[in-house]
């Protein structure tokens, strides 16, 4: 079964909850466009009672935290009268009484609450609220990553409709579109999406551009399997203009690193200069 949207980073902020902060019991969800939102997934839980249930802005103490876009923590749930208390069948359920909500806030907008508890009675220390509060970051971050690869991807396919009757300044869109969105392919965590934004990359260099210009280079021919996904990434950033260290800026490395693939890429293409390794595997269908 496909994961749902931000399943693996939702995951992972879980586990970085119950492992660094102290909360034996985490779970959450995201929005998908409306008021309300399920909880998708849970660690630590001993029943079923919380996964799929719907939580709306306003009620129980995730909805008070989604319409505050802060916060909240309660010591006891059942007996806490600063939220309502829409959910407490399911919260009774599986026995939890000090609960934290942390809502997931991209570009100013509440998409998501984590949720740490535990099943006794107590105030809640500093230490579990800072990681809480850090996991949600991190979450943020991950779906700010996955929002601007599919706003790239979109942009890209606007431009790429018609592929040989593109004008050369919109194929140049294209490339610089296609070197954003190889960088930001290694910094999605949900491998089955890299999968996908990869495979589409590949199909996007393969498409012919009518307009491009020719070179007189002429390179030999090569499998392009012989270059490596990071060779390839560093050829995208060339291709778009990027010195070796805004390369290097992009793609989370090091510029002796990036110096190390762009030689390698030049030496299985069989080019001397970073334009010939360019033109040669646009030739060969890794680039657009």
């Amino acid at each position: 079964m496909a994961d749902t949207y931000g399943a693996v980073e939702m995951r992972a902020a879980l586990q970085r909850m119950r492992r660094g902060g102290g909360l034996p019991i985490a779970f959450g969800g995201l929005f998908e466009g409306t008021r309300q939102f399920r909880i998708a997934e849970a660690a630590g839980t001993a029943t079923p009672a919380l996964l799929g249930l719907t939580i709306t802005t306003g009620n129980g103490l995730g909805g008070k935290a989604m319409a505050l876009s802060r916060p909240v923590c309660v010591a006891d749930y059942p007996a806490s009268r600063v939220i309502s208390h829409e959910y407490d069948a399911a919260v009774a359920e599986e026995g939890l009484r000090c609960v934290l909500a942390v809502p997931v806030v991209v570009r100013r907008r509440v998409r998501g609450v984590l949720y740490g508890a535990l099943r006794q009675p107590m105030a809640l220390g500093e230490r579990p609220m800072s990681v809480a509060v850090e996991a949600a970051r991190e979450l943020e971050q991950a779906l700010a990553i996955r929002d601007a690869a599919q706003d790239e991807a979109h942009r890209v396919l606007a431009v790429t409709g018609h592929p040989r009757e593109a004008d050369p300044a919109a194929w140049e869109e294209v490339r610089a579109a296609h070197g954003e969105l190889r960088a930001l392919a290694q910094r999605v965590h949900d491998p089955a999406l890299r999968r996908e934004l990869l495979t589409a990359l590949g199909r996007l260099a393969a498409a012919p551009a009518g307009a491009a210009t020719t070179q007189p280079f002429e390179p030999p021919a090569r499998s392009s399997t012989d270059l490596s996904p990071r060779e390839v990434d560093v050829l995208a950033c060339v291709a778009s203009g990027a010195t070796n260290a805004t390369a290097a800026a992009r793609l989370g490395l090091r510029p002796e690193t990036v110096k190390s693939y762009l030689r390698s890429s030049m030496r299985k293409l069989g080019a001397h200069t970073r334009l010939q390794a360019v033109v040669s595997a646009r030739r060969a269908g890794l680039l657009p």
